[in-house]
């Protein structure tokens, strides 16, 4: 994936800069609920915490807040930039905490050298925070750091440069090592690095199994010997009587080789020269020590790790800390000490043992997984990760005696996991990840616009999408060159001077010669932009078309459907709108095409809806709304909900779809629990199909500017060939899941064809 310079300072400095803010999580909109959150009310909380401090975590936040502390001296591959430089980092990490563990963070940098100034910090805010995370403080003044507020803090303190790599590493190893035919007691490690990381991964590897003496580690000085002077404490617990004379010769024959240190060190002879089955953890980033094809072209019986994403086995620390701090946090750990360690290693070992359900499959775009030397470490948006590693590391807290809660319902404990973040936010991901299995050329007609050519850009290098931008080629040209990229990457067609234009008129009186066309006029509308992408796609020169950012919705999709058409089998069109929520996603449909549906058009409506929904790895449960409530108002406008309603069970019987009723009753369990029990729909629906364009339309922009809902739309539902519609002024971020969404919906109808 390729982040231009311009790309990371605009996405840090757009909107509301930075990648943080603080949200209150109780109502404060009436003098009562101010009362209730400040004076006097607060002064109740206060009292119960003075008479028993644990109390903290009953009234308070601090169980679910973890400080990310830092002082900017070994920031990520830049070295010691500073505590404000180092700032955009640590909220990326509080970002990371948020995402895949539901943990609130508050980022502390702090402006010193000092380690005792740095620990002295920490000791006086543990009122304040229910962890501490360190971050990016350089060796080995980390190491100081670390043991002494282990030893004076009663919160898990935890150095994720130093132990994150190794938690996650150590169970590659004992996975790779089994795959090998070898044993942990017996191998032969090298490892080029000795820093923080590399100390922590070796002195990992021995708990879990490894000799010392098998570990042979080099600095920037050579191999780690008991005769060198220059020597830190830490150095000297892995310094070995006779050493090698060269990072070769002490490859030669080795089993295993441990990378935490600078790409190109090691060169395809040196892994030639390994033993049998031998395994190579390169985790250099962004360079490995040696690149994965150069390594697997010399030995096909390598196992390989890497840092990156782009290869097989990526060793990503945020397969550990988010999951170790939930489970301390769940059990209010004093301090995440070996054996929790231990535990996430294990954990995540045995998960990448599992079979692998679809639901991570299909997230990769169909990928297949399955234990091997290929897949011997979970990967990092495995959601499973969350409900395998916490509980882990909370029982290791409570039989260790670390933890101060020591009884846990560990069922209810994991499903309540899963209810934490639950899959919803996952959709867009999903969809782009299906979309980088099998891109396909998306057409742009408004080719001119900034935020067009940015998304084209980040879809083309993120592997997307291969896009065409129409328009006045030279306009597009002087944008390309002003906002910096190259123009080599880009596709640019003008319809105003295009070799087809002619082929495409021709085609286009073709199908419109008996609704009033002409070739005159055929060949003066395939010059427009939207008539001559939808031509390009009707005609299979592109697979999707993405338009609406400067044009109304009606000048998109009318040459679209005068174009392209609808899909066989259907009658109509329809919008659909992603609606996220704070904890749910929805999907609203129709939104933006059929104002007012028969019968038989909601009932088609509801089901592309659902087809579409499946697409994104999602169950549909399907309410039909309406202001009634199962008969309870009998009009017309309700009897024909509920008429749609017996056409769908007719026709797609293997849907889940109730109605008619309210939309409380739709998305409230407890209202269909209590009220309409018989109702087919448990658990709240995540479909809603609306009566008419008003409802679905006056719904979806409600959620999105009152409800400060996330709303990703409209996806138009029942063309023949994939045609979707942007917002607009639809912002980078929207036309690039857009694009991911479209060329989802081209390989759909790809496949449906065969």
């Amino acid at each position: 994936m390729k982040i231009t310079k311009e790309e990371a300072l605009l996405y840090h400095s757009s909107e509301r800069v930075g990648k943080i803010e603080v949200i209150p999580t109780k109502p404060c909109l009436t003098s009562r609920d101010l009362s209730l959150a400040y004076t006097p009310g607060v002064a109740e909380p206060c009292r119960e915490i003075h008479k028993n401090i644990e109390d903290v975590y009953k009234y308070t936040a601090k169980g679910n807040l973890v400080a990310v502390v830092s002082n900017g001296t070994a920031v990520l591959g830049l070295g010691d930039i500073g505590p404000e430089a180092g700032k955009p980092v640590m909220e990326g990490k509080g970002v990371l905490f948020k995402r895949f563990a539901d943990i609130d963070v508050f980022d502390i940098e702090v402006a010193s050298h000092d380690p005792k100034e740095v620990i002295r910090v920490c000791q006086l805010l543990e009122p304040t925070f229910g962890g501490i995370n360190l971050e990016d403080i350089k060796a080995p003044e980390c190491f100081e750091i670390e043991e002494t507020l282990k030893a004076t803090m009663k919160i898990p303190v935890f150095h994720d440069d130093q132990h994150g790599t190794a938690i996650i590493s150590c169970a590659a190893l004992i996975n790779a090592v089994e795959l090998a035919g070898k044993k942990l007691d017996d191998v032969k490690i090298i490892v080029n690095g000795a820093g923080a990381s590399a100390i922590s991964c070796c002195k990992h590897y021995i708990r879990a199994g490894v000799k010392r003496e098998n570990i042979w580690m080099f600095d920037t000085k050579g191999c780690i010997t008991k005769d060198r002077k220059d020597l830190n404490k830490y150095k000297e617990e892995f310094a070995q009587e006779k050493g090698f004379a060269s990072l070769a010769d002490a490859m030669k024959g080795a089993d295993v080789f441990i990378g935490l240190s600078i790409g190109g060190v090691v060169n395809k002879d040196m892994v030639k020269s390994m033993a049998k089955n031998p395994i190579i953890f390169a985790m250099a980033n962004p360079d490995p020590e040696i690149m994965y094809d150069e390594a697997v072209s010399v030995r096909d019986d390598l196992i390989m790790a890497t840092g990156r994403s782009d290869f097989p086995n990526q060793v990503n620390n945020v397969l550990g800390f988010p999951f170790i701090f939930r489970g301390a946090l769940d059990v209010r750990a004093t301090q995440i000490n070996d054996e929790m360690k231990m535990a996430a290693t294990k954990a995540l070992a045995q998960l990448a043992r599992e079979k692998v359900p679809e639901m991570v499959i299909k997230a990769y775009g169909g990928e297949e997984f399955e234990f091997g030397k290929n897949y011997i470490i979970p990967k990092p948006f495995d959601p499973r990760v969350l409900w395998y590693v916490a509980p882990a590391v909370a029982k290791a807290a409570i039989e260790t005696g670390v933890a101060k809660i020591t009884e846990m319902d560990w069922d209810a404990y994991r499903e309540k996991l899963k209810e934490r973040l639950g899959l919803s936010k996952e959709i867009i991901r999903v969809m782009i990840h299906k979309a980088q299995q099998k891109p396909k050329k998306v057409v742009y007609p408004e080719g001119e616009e900034e935020n067009i050519i940015r998304a084209a850009h980040a879809v083309l290098n993120d592997g997307i999408a291969q896009p065409i931008l129409l328009g006045n080629e030279k306009i597009i040209k002087q944008e390309v060159e002003r906002i910096g990229y190259d123009l080599n990457e880009f596709t640019i067609i003008d319809p105003e001077n295009c070799d087809k234009c002619e082929d495409y008129a021709k085609a286009f009186f073709e199908r419109r010669k008996r609704k009033g066309a002409t070739l005159y006029d055929s060949r003066n509308l395939i010059r427009k932009p939207n008539y001559y992408g939808s031509m390009m796609v009707a005609q299979g020169d592109a697979d999707a078309m993405i338009s609406g950012y400067s044009t109304s919705y009606p000048n998109t999709i009318r040459p679209a459907l005068q174009c392209i058409g609808v899909r066989e089998g259907l009658s109509v069109v329809s919008g659909m709108y992603i609606v996220i929520a704070k904890k749910e996603t929805y999907f609203f449909a129709d939104c933006t095409v059929n104002v007012n549906p028969t019968k038989e058009q909601l009932a088609e409506i509801a089901i592309s809806t659902a087809d579409a929904v499946k697409e994104f790895n999602v169950e549909p449960k399907l309410a039909l709304l309406s202001f009634s409530n199962f008969g309870s108002a009998p009009y017309p406008e309700s009897v024909k909900v509920q008429e749609a309603v017996k056409l769908i069970k007719q026709k797609r019987p293997d849907l889940l779809v109730d109605g008619e009723m309210q939309a409380d009753t739709a998305v409230v369990p407890e209202i269909i629990e209590k009220i309409f029990p018989f109702a087919e729909i448990k658990g709240g629906a995540n479909v809603l199909i609306f009566p008419n364009l008003d409802a679905a339309n006056i719904a979806y922009k409600l959620m999105a500017r009152i409800g400060q809902a996330t709303v990703i739309g409209p996806i138009l539902l029942g063309m023949a060939k994939p045609v979707h519609v942007l917002q607009r002024g639809a912002s980078v971020d929207d036309i690039i899941n857009m694009t991911a969404i479209a060329v989802v919906d081209a390989e759909s109808k790809n496949i449906r064809r065969r």
